[in-house]
């Protein structure tokens, strides 16, 4: 930390601010909050103390607060490129990830040399699927910065994302041989699911633990990498106590809210019931199909044998929807089940020519393109309302095996709900109520299709998604393993293979999973 930016506090109070960046460092948002707290009581207006204010409250969720607390540091500090590499972070933490970039490329023109902003740029551009830039991005802070590790493991990423696996596992060893604690790409080289990973990687991992360069981020990827060794070699327990341990210490970070969480969900729900006048154009979004449902349900599977259709580009996880809801919100200054009731259709229509607008990228090849986020299950009553025309496929797959499947996977930011058996239950029924009571409002454009009917009948499974979507059969949805895109979600590599018929794995755990049994509401194993 420069001493420029610690000008005007005492020497106290600058030792306590540079504790604070440490630990906001390591993701610790108890500890950067103790810190800070006698500072931030002395030096309120304090740039530099607001600044990591606004980290520790968008550790801790207070995106509102953080953002505020951010745009009164720039405003004392409008040409620091940290200030709006940090402004970006709390922009991109709370969801406006089109803000974020603005802020990066701002700070980017202000220092070309800040490798962090570049590698942050490169991250923000990934999850708005602008990999093209994104690469660009990344390639400029290897540049700069040739030990960021984080920014090599995610060009390999990238890599895997193309479909080059082999290239992929190259790029992770080359990240490992140089920085063994990098856990993201422990990570990716596990999550490749094409044996990567080597049988003495296991004790070389465990090492990486040990290592006191480790952050805590470091420790929670290669937590779930290990689990996922220890699951290959048939070591179901020692798999779980380590996936414990790496949930642990992600929990830490961030706590999940379950009982605010299921109170938003039936007021999102209640706000579409019965559904509002919808736009007027009852075609608006035709072109557009929805795919949503927990992670680890089967929605890239759906959308690969989507995108296998000649009418239908694969457009991944679109992170749109949830912008431009929340843009609204803004403008209207109340979250979005408060504004529901005032709403006209001609809100409605701007907001759907607004999603259009925005995806206009995904209709140039093809006439029509998934939507692939699995979150915008909250949405559906939205979508009804904005894109009359669309259509929704909602992915259901067994409850145990896909919460099972989501505690076992290193998920994206905004997936707190994973890291208990209580929370995973609670949010498994929340997706759940709220899915069947829009499945039957909306029965010519929301369809549940089922991951275990597909296994048992593919052809006629995958005839009756293409038949609720609108599309007439093809033969080539049944071949969907042979068609070549790009695949930007953890289920890569699977959907590049023929169906597998034996994904199932919670009974390879046996009793050991009888709390998340329990949760679920489901009988202990063996009764």
């Amino acid at each position: 930390m420069s001493a420029a930016r610690l000008q005007g506090l005492d020497s106290t109070a600058a030792q306590q601010v540079v504790a604070t960046a440490q630990a906001l460092g390591m993701g610790r948002a108890d500890q950067a909050e103790a810190q800070l707290r006698p500072a931030l009581t002395s030096y309120p207006n304090h740039p530099e103390v607001l600044r990591l204010h606004a980290g520790t409250l968008s550790l801790r969720g207070n995106h509102a607060g953080a953002i505020a607390a951010m745009q009164r540091a720039l405003e004392l500090r409008p040409i620091d490129a940290l200030y709006h590499n940090t402004f970006a972070t709390v922009l991109g933490n709370s969801g406006d990830f089109d803000g974020a970039i603005r802020a990066l490329r701002r700070a980017c023109e202000l220092d070309p040399g800040l490798g962090t902003a570049w590698f942050n740029l490169g991250v923000m551009l990934t999850r708005c699927v602008r990999n093209e830039e994104a690469v660009d991005a990344l390639q400029r802070a290897v540049e700069l910065a040739p030990d960021n590790m984080d920014a090599r493991a995610l060009l390999g990423d990238l890599l895997r994302m193309q479909g080059n696996p082999e290239d992929s596992a190259i790029e992770y060893r080359k990240v490992l041989a140089q920085r063994p604690q990098t856990g993201m790409a422990w990570w990716g080289l596990a999550d490749l699911r094409t044996g990567a990973l080597a049988p003495d990687d296991i004790e070389r991992m465990r090492a990486a633990l040990r290592d006191h360069r480790a952050s805590d981020g470091d420790r929670i990827a290669i937590g779930f990498a290990l689990a996922r060794a220890l699951d290959e070699s048939g070591h179901y327990a020692e798999s779980l106590e380590e996936l414990k341990r790496a949930n642990a210490i992600a929990r830490l970070r961030q706590h999940w809210d379950a009982r605010a969480f299921s109170s938003l969900v039936d007021a999102i729900d209640q706000a579409f019931t019965p559904p509002p006048a919808p736009a007027s154009d009852a075609d608006l979004g035709r072109e557009v199909l929805f795919i949503v449902g927990l992670p680890r349900s089967g929605t890239t599977l759906v959308e690969q044998i989507l995108a296998s259709h000649s009418q239908v580009e694969g457009a991944g996880e679109l992170p749109d929807l949830s912008l431009i809801v929340n843009e609204e919100s803004r403008r209207r200054g109340k979250p979005l089940p408060r504004w529901v009731g005032e709403a006209r259709p001609e809100d409605w229509q701007r907001l759907g020519e607004r999603y259009l607008e925005r995806t206009a990228y995904w209709q140039r090849r093809r006439p029509r393109f998934t939507d692939k986020l699995p979150g915008n299950w909250m949405y559906i009553g939205a979508i009804r309302a904005m894109l009359p025309g669309a259509h929704v496929v909602v992915c259901r797959r067994d409850p145990l095996e896909t919460c099972f499947s989501c505690y076992r996977q290193l998920l994206p930011g905004g997936s707190e709900f994973s890291r208990t058996p209580e929370d995973l239950a609670a949010f498994w029924r929340d997706f759940d109520r709220s899915a069947n009571r829009f499945a039957a409002l909306h029965p010519s454009h929301v369809y549940q299709h089922r991951y275990e009917a597909m296994l048992a009948e593919p052809e006629a499974s995958i005839r009756k998604l293409l038949d609720a979507c609108g599309l007439p059969f093809e033969q080539g949805t049944l071949r969907f393993h042979e068609t070549d895109r790009e695949v930007r979600s953890p289920s890569a590599t699977q959907v590049r293979r023929p169906l597998q018929t034996d994904t199932a794995h919670a009974e390879r755990y046996g009793e050991l999973l009888d709390p998340l049994r329990i949760s679920l509401g489901m009988p202990v194993f063996g009764v």
